[in-house]
């Protein structure tokens, strides 16, 4: 069953913070802390000098939409280059995906863990896999799809590959996260990923990117993105040949 996300603006949260002096923010997560009493504010006012509490981490994160190429796959692999059917492996710059999700509350952020976190998204020349399209028809190929379990501290980890682009939306990957359904009650959030258009500029004069030409969008111009999706950009380092991208998914589930 899917839930409805509210999303707080920074402009907002500072709104609530000088109307009411304590406040609970959650509207993502930003470098993870736990316990109610990280995920508060002090509503008594410091004295001169004194430091205030650091502001809590956890938000919620925005829920966006599928878009039609998901297909439940029930791939369970952390590398999700290679196509099973026939062993081949896309080519495109490196990337390591860790995704963390935490479920926020009253009492801040607690890790997630057995959550299924699938992810999907196009090759480096804009191409989903099985998928009957109009401008291409890959039914039975299942490259760059898979999912993973999340572990106690709520982490799941891809190898993937850096997005390719296609007309009409910036460079994104799909992400889906769902609960075990173990009391009739499962929970399912979906979202998208985005990246740094610099970075994606530098990447796209690569190849096989190269190849497509000059992309027609970036994240300012780009509809979905401009919903929340400035909350979900990915943090991306050099590694390996490549990037290493991490991001904190709050879910707020009751």
């Amino acid at each position: 069953m899917k839930k409805n996300y509210h999303l707080l603006s920074r402009r907002q949260a500072l709104t609530l913070l000088r109307a009411a002096g304590t406040a609970i923010l959650v509207i993502g997560c930003t470098g993870r802390k736990f316990g109610s009493a990280q995920a508060q504010f002090s509503s008594n006012v410091p004295a001169s000098g004194t430091k205030l509490a650091s502001a809590p981490a956890c938000i919620v994160s925005p829920e966006q939409t599928e878009g039609p190429y998901f297909v439940d796959e029930k791939l369970n692999r952390s590398d999700i280059r290679s196509d099973p059917t026939d062993g081949t492996v896309k080519e495109g710059v490196p990337l390591q995906l860790t995704l963390k999700i935490s479920q926020v509350g009253s009492n801040g952020c607690v890790p997630l863990e057995n959550a299924i976190v699938d992810i999907w998204h196009c090759d480096a020349l804009g191409v989903y896999s099985d998928v009957q399209d109009r401008s291409f028809n890959t039914s039975g190929k299942k490259y760059l799809r898979g999912y993973q379990v999340t572990d106690a501290d709520g982490t799941a980890n891809f190898t993937t590959i850096y997005p390719g682009w296609y007309p009409g939306r910036t460079v994104h990957i799909h992400v889906k996260v769902r609960t075990n359904a173990t009391s009739g009650q499962g929970h399912e959030f979906t979202s998208q990923l985005y990246f740094d258009d610099s970075i994606s500029d530098q990447v796209y004069t690569k190849a096989p990117y190269v190849s497509k030409g000059q992309r027609t969008g970036n994240n300012a111009q780009d509809g979905i993105f401009n919903d929340g999706g400035a909350q979900m950009l990915l943090k991306l380092t050099p590694a390996q040949n490549g990037y290493a991208g991490t991001l904190d998914i709050g879910l707020q589930m009751a």
